[in-house]
């Protein structure tokens, strides 16, 4: 299927409206879309970090508010 969206006409508010439809038809079919070799890689070396202690964990707001300083 080949679709085109009038994006030059769209406003800011519907292109995210378009947007949050197709995220939550991505999400309904999650197992649909096999992931990268390279995730699972990953998450093993971040769960063995976790087991050696050499991770750091923030609350979500606090890493926001880091974020958001660190851009200003």
């Amino acid at each position: 299927m080949n679709m085109t969206l009038p994006l030059d006409e769209m406003t800011t508010v519907e292109k995210l409206e378009a947007l949050e439809q197709i995220w939550t038809d991505l999400i309904g079919d999650a197992g649909g879309v096999p992931s990268p070799g390279w995730h699972e890689d990953e998450l093993a070396d971040r769960l063995e970090r976790v087991e050696r202690a050499d991770s750091r964990f923030t609350d979500f707001d606090e890493a926001k508010a880091r974020i958001r300083s660190t851009l200003r």
